[in-house]
């Protein structure tokens, strides 16, 4: 699963997730890409079913691009412990998305090879997506 090799702090605090993506809200790499169309925060084990999900049905026909990572670190406090004595040790990593984010892309042959594979994706997110296509440059 991604995680961070080295971070500035360990803990952070839990911040906004207002407003919408400005970076990373087109396609890049691939054809065609799967967007977020509301906030939350993806985890490390949720990008990696969607990884193994997406390679499964692409395999031999294309490529695929992870866009997001996961970079903040959420705490936990044991079950059954009183309020106080600080906070928790951190249990594991998420990567806050905003709606327009470009999550994962694809370079495969067809439309339907991509719509197959994002919408077995998107089952596995806690977030409402779309799919995407790429707007060539001068058309």
């Amino acid at each position: 699963m991604l995680a961070p090799r080295k971070v500035k702090h360990r803990k952070q605090q839990k911040g906004r997730m207002k407003g919408v993506a400005t970076r990373g809200n087109e396609v890049s790499f691939g054809h065609f890409g799967l967007k977020a169309m509301e906030p939350g925060w993806i985890s490390s084990r949720q990008i990696e079913a969607v990884r193994v999900a997406i390679a499964r049905k692409v395999r031999k026909h294309g490529k695929m691009w992870i866009r997001i990572f996961p970079d903040k670190p959420i705490t936990k406090k044991p079950a059954e412990t009183r309020m106080g004595k600080g906070k928790g040790a951190p249990e594991y990593w998420v990567a806050v998305v905003k709606p327009g984010r470009v999550l994962f892309e694809v370079e495969v042959p067809d439309m339907e090879t991509a719509k197959d594979a994002f919408s077995t994706a998107a089952h596995k997110l806690p977030i409402k997506t779309k799919v995407v296509s790429r707007r060539e440059v001068g058309a």
